[in-house]
């Protein structure tokens, strides 16, 4: 019989030593301590803490509208410039860098329902609702020079929306039909239309640039190609979508603001059931626009909150809010990945952080380092429950955390209802709906 014992040799791990009193066992590694979890979790709960202190999202307001703003587009080649539109018909140009409006002009009669460069960012495109397109020059105009648009197109129908290719010199519009433009032509050159009496809004897809999407009144959101005669497909929502947004990593990947408070993820190639649904706001959702990386968007809504998403979660990581902000009307993530530019009822602009805790400017070395440290930690903690729960706490305005509590409760009474239900039935009488097939309708091709 054979037995298998540990041999260890004393001299590895005993120091020499006159008296019988030898040193315990020890680890010699130096980046070993015994230690090192409570050290890292005090440091990690430090960092999350801190975070905290530092959260001051809002960096500044740009003011100069006298009426609610209505749209806002961004520079495809400058950041620093941005074109906004209200209701009283108003364009202006914006230096954000300056905090200085550029140029400001009347070129509706109406509202500006919409504003669109084009790819090379040398001219934009607006649309109001006095049944025109004007197309106007990037660039001010010289000393002495008014400022007049370099073409003006009269359209038969009401225009609410505009969105431009993102590659070629064409555009659509939407209101009554879907009209497909060409720079340099005043007649469109091709129309769609499928059964529904007005459409409010349309977006061009970033990757599979000929693909574009549109939001109906009639509570539908439609897919189209400009290469195709017809629209492709169209799926049927229970509340009406307000805006719709392509993910500019995942061509097939959109996510649309609903009048129902939340927001859906879709798959173009199954549009039976969103992806994803995500909720928290306690409002309509009015505008969504995502991150530059495609791994997050943003969400304005009528609840007057900004609330930001992670595209596989399906609450928001962030929400910011002021005193004075009103409804939110249109809100758009920089290129650059740093900032948040959001349009309000009120008036006025607002730049935010997109990481409200994050420093601006150069940082040092270790300065660096110790961030990436401090993160590193914050997630291998994030876990535990009281770095969570202050990772997680947030400041909300009373009327949301009101909201918040009611619905929560509607939804648990409505959950509890369904279960009673099933419990009493007879056995597949009340089948289990999943939530993200509880919102849609049907899917027509």
């Amino acid at each position: 019989m054979k037995v298998k014992v540990i041999s260890r040799n004393p001299d590895d791990y005993l120091r020499e030593t006159k008296n019988d009193i030898h040193k315990v066992f020890r680890n010699f590694d130096p980046s070993l301590h015994p230690f090192e979890a409570a050290r890292e979790y005090t440091r990690a709960l430090n960092a999350v803490k801190l975070e905290k202190v530092f959260a001051k999202p809002f960096l500044c307001s740009l003011e100069g509208h006298r009426d609610s703003v209505s749209c806002i587009s961004k520079h495809p080649k400058r950041l620093s410039l941005i074109t906004s539109g209200s209701y009283d018909g108003e364009i202006r140009v914006w230096d954000i860098p300056q905090k200085s409006c550029l140029r400001n002009f009347v070129a509706h009669n109406g509202i500006v329902r919409g504003v669109t460069y084009s790819p090379n960012g040398q001219f934009f495109i607006s649309v109001g609702d006095d049944k025109t397109i004007k197309i106007w020059k990037s660039l001010s105009p010289q000393f002495g020079e008014g400022e007049e648009p370099v073409n003006t197109i009269l359209s038969k129908s009401v225009l609410s929306g505009i969105s431009h290719h993102y590659s070629n010199k064409m555009y659509a519009t939407c209101g009554d039909v879907v009209q497909l433009w060409e720079e340099g032509r005043n007649e469109p050159i091709r129309t769609y239309q499928w059964g529904v009496d007005s459409l409010h809004d349309i977006c061009f897809n970033n990757i599979e640039t000929d693909i574009f999407a549109t939001c109906a009144s009639d509570r539908s959101i439609m897919l189209y190609d400009t290469r195709d005669n017809a629209p492709l497909r169209k799926v049927i929502m229970k509340l009406r979508t307000n805006k719709i947004s392509w993910n500019p990593m995942e061509a097939f990947i959109f996510t649309c603001a609903s009048e129902d408070f939340n927001l859906y993820t879709f798959d173009t190639r199954n549009l039976k059931k969103p992806v994803n649904v995500h909720m928290d706001h306690v409002g309509a959702v009015t505008y969504v626009d995502y991150a530059p990386t495609g791994k997050e968007f943003v969400s304005g809504s009528y609840d007057k909150s900004i609330r930001i998403f992670e595209v596989d979660k399906g609450h928001s990581r962030e929400i910011y809010h002021t005193k004075r902000m009103q409804r939110l009307t249109c809100v758009h993530w920089t290129f650059d990945n740093k900032y948040i530019i959001s349009g309000s009822d009120e008036m006025n602009i607002r730049i935010w952080k997109a990481r409200a805790s994050e420093k601006l400017g150069p940082l040092k070395p270790r300065e660096r380092a110790a961030l990436q440290y401090s993160e590193a930690l914050k997630q291998k903690y994030a876990s535990h429950p009281m770095i969570k729960r202050i990772s997680r706490h947030r400041h909300v305005p009373r009327h949301i955390y009101n909201a918040q509590s009611e619905m929560r409760t509607i939804r648990e009474k409505q959950k509890r209802k369904e279960g009673n239900r099933r419990t009493h039935s007879r056995p597949g009488s009340v089948p289990f709906v999943p939530e993200r097939q509880k919102h849609v309708i049907k899917e027509v091709q």
